[in-house]
């Protein structure tokens, strides 16, 4: 009979089979249909609906997704993506931390051969993304900047912006939303929208709670908030509903997060352009697909953002 220490040690043996040998060297890792996806934070239910619907497309053509949160720290993406190469998947797909952190990262998979694909917010780099799958940032910034002027009205008013300049994405919806309140201050005599100050919200809550609550101490008359997410917009509300302001000011945020609709719904926010992050994530799949397959495939993919108000919010099945 074994004695107990045969008995385990067999049984060990048996248990890493799959993997490693007893008696040879490891098994070499084939992720040749493996999806890599590092995304800037799951902390933002945005990602994880990019994530999600990757995941479920890429079972259709036979591939798996491999997520990583980036937790808003370029060190660990870069890491991440380190990672990812070492293990030779097939894909990376990037939602960066910080666009400018990233570049060399692509680099060192474009030298091992590996293709990489951008979303949401694109990536500054001398390497090469195949495809950007993105909002229409600047087009959503616009839509924000005219929805608060009809928010506000003729009495127009001063504002502020929760921006986050570490995204490229957001920079761009900032750059619309001024666009539309410059060239509507040109075109009126009176009641003019004044941006007094353009504060970090870090895409988060309480980073925005903070900044709102320090502007409304130094601008006792902001009438109008815009912010560049979801968590932007409820952060700011979060602020008014402590100082007592919900009544006198408006909001307008972005993404349409079911957070954000929910709180279109109930009058917290005035209106969102929102996006489609499971378009996103669908779409990033296909073009990758198209790509191993030797199709043509665009270096950019825009997705148009529609602008939401409570009238939408209310007939939404989905808040039903």
């Amino acid at each position: 009979m074994l004695d107990r220490r045969a008995f385990l040690a067999l049984a060990l043996c048996g248990s890493i089979l799959m993997t490693v040998g007893c008696g040879g060297g490891d098994e070499e890792e084939d992720n040749s249909k493996v999806i890599a996806l590092t995304v800037m934070t799951m902390k933002n239910p945005f990602f994880k609906e990019i994530a999600d619907a990757m995941t479920e497309e890429a079972k259709k053509h036979g591939y798996k997704v491999w997520v990583e949160d980036g937790d808003s720290n370029p060190t660990k993406q870069q890491e991440q993506i380190k990672n990812f190469i070492d293990r030779k998947v097939a894909a990376i797909v990037i939602v960066p931390t910080k666009a400018e952190a990233i570049g060399t990262s692509v680099v060192l998979a474009n030298e091992a051969k590996i293709p990489v694909f951008s979303v949401d917010t694109a990536i500054v780099t001398d390497g090469k993304v195949v495809s950007h799958i993105a909002t229409d940032n600047y087009l959503g910034g616009q839509l924000a900047g005219e929805a608060m002027i009809e928010a506000l009205g003729e009495n127009g008013g001063e504002v502020l912006i929760l921006d986050h300049k570490d995204a490229s994405s957001c920079v761009k919806r900032v750059d619309g939303f001024k666009n539309v309140i410059n060239s509507y201050n040109k075109g009126t005599p009176h009641g003019k929208i004044v941006i007094v100050e353009e504060l970090p919200s870090g895409g988060e809550h309480e980073t925005s709670y903070n900044s709102t609550i320090d502007a409304l101490q130094a601008h006792k008359d902001i009438v109008g908030i815009f912010a560049i997410n979801d968590p932007g917009a409820l952060g700011a509300y979060a602020a008014l509903d402590k100082t007592k302001k919900t009544a006198s000011v408006k909001i307008i945020g972005f993404d349409g997060q079911r957070s954000g609709k929910e709180a279109i719904r109930d009058g917290k926010i005035y209106a969102d352009p929102i996006q489609f992050p499971g378009r996103m994530g669908r779409m990033a799949v296909e073009v990758i697909v198209k790509h191993w397959s030797g199709e043509k495939v665009e270096a950019e993919y825009p997705i148009r953002p529609e602008l939401y108000r409570k009238a939408d919010a209310l007939k939404d099945p989905d808040l039903k």
